[in-house]
């Protein structure tokens, strides 16, 4: 008998792990039918909406290494699109439509730029979302003679479905694309790049392809969500944050697992919305300080992120870790 337990986690596996996301999934497709206010479904609608947008820059960034910040480009083409053609068609073929753009956007965007390195290509992905958000102000103020665009409504149970649908097939894509050999190319780009290469690695190939595959279902988060909307313009469409938000919550759930981003984007949106929620002034010794709310969200975040530098799972992982070496080194009763 040993004298140290193994843990749950210890004793599940990838499969036991992947069947608590599935059934979390299904439990939240509940949630509508049980809650009584309008606000849950749409509350927990941007919550997936983040994990399906942090997932996907995961995917690429973090495995290749290469930090992108073209994720709120693809989120404001999946807007306009629906924005577009909305009127005319349904939501289901204007996430198909969207995902499939933003895929052919990402081609074309990593064909280009995926031969730079580093902080360079970092640097090229913020400036396209800056490129993008003037452009579409030139277009729209040049060209159609117009200030944004009226977007036709759907209701919250509609979009919190649409984005359940769309965050079990992300999931499911980034779990099989994990266990391939296109995963493990990756994975090898982002440990030794030109070792990769020396390897048979189509190095170019595979980041364009990994690039575009993570743009796409930014993109029909975006075709969801400007449904919420009403009226976009290229300020709401295009916002930075959304290229920055993704980054944080990866990085602080852990990018090494497919679930820390998940957990990382549920973590860092309810502390986002109870700090938005929140009065902003606070005593300290005795007198009454206003202080942002995003002030002491940045505060949070940078603690959190420098104390637990491989992320919430990494920070997990390294415990057992050292918890399952320690069980190795105790000897066994007699």
């Amino acid at each position: 008998m040993n004298l140290i337990k193994k843990t749950f986690w210890d004793a599940t596996g990838s499969k036991v792990q992947s069947g608590c996301i599935i059934a979390a999934a299904l439990a939240l497709a509940f949630v509508p039918k049980v809650s009584s206010d309008v606000y849950t479904p749409l509350f927990l609608s941007w919550i997936m909406a983040y994990c399906i947008m942090s997932l996907s820059w995961s995917f690429f960034s973090g495995k290749a290494g290469y930090v992108s910040l073209a994720t709120a480009s693809f989120y404001g083409v999946g807007m306009y699109l629906q924005a577009i053609l909305g009127r005319e068609l349904p939501l289901w073929t204007n996430m198909i439509l969207a995902a499939a753009f933003a895929f052919c956007v990402g081609i074309v965007i990593g064909i280009v730029t995926l031969r730079l390195r580093g902080i360079y290509f970092t640097i090229f992905t913020f400036g396209l979302t800056l490129f993008l958000n003037k452009f579409f102000h030139w277009y729209e103020g040049t060209v159609t003679r117009t200030k944004g665009r009226m977007v036709k409504p759907y209701d919250n149970i509609t979009v919190f479905y649409s984005l359940l649908v769309l965050f079990a097939i992300t999931v499911i894509a980034m779990l099989l694309l994990n266990k391939s050999k296109f995963g493990l190319s990756l994975k090898c780009i982002g440990q030794n790049e030109d070792s990769a290469q020396h390897l048979g690695v189509s190095t170019t190939k595979s980041k364009v392809l990994a690039f575009a595959l993570s743009a796409a279902p930014v993109g029909a988060v975006g075709a969801i969500m400007c449904t919420k909307a009403g009226y976009i313009d290229p300020d709401t469409a295009f916002g930075l944050n959304y290229s920055f938000f993704p980054v944080l919550m990866a990085i602080f759930g852990g990018m090494a697992s497919t679930y820390g981003p998940i957990v990382g984007s549920v973590i860092f949106f309810v502390l986002q919305d109870y700090l938005l929620r929140k009065p902003d002034e606070i005593m300290i010794f005795g007198r009454q300080i206003v202080v942002g709310d995003m002030i002491i969200f940045g505060a949070v975040m940078v603690i959190v992120i420098l104390a637990m530098p491989k992320g919430l799972f990494g920070t997990i992982e390294t415990l057992i870790a050292k918890r399952r070496k320690r069980a190795q080194e105790v000897p066994e009763d007699a």
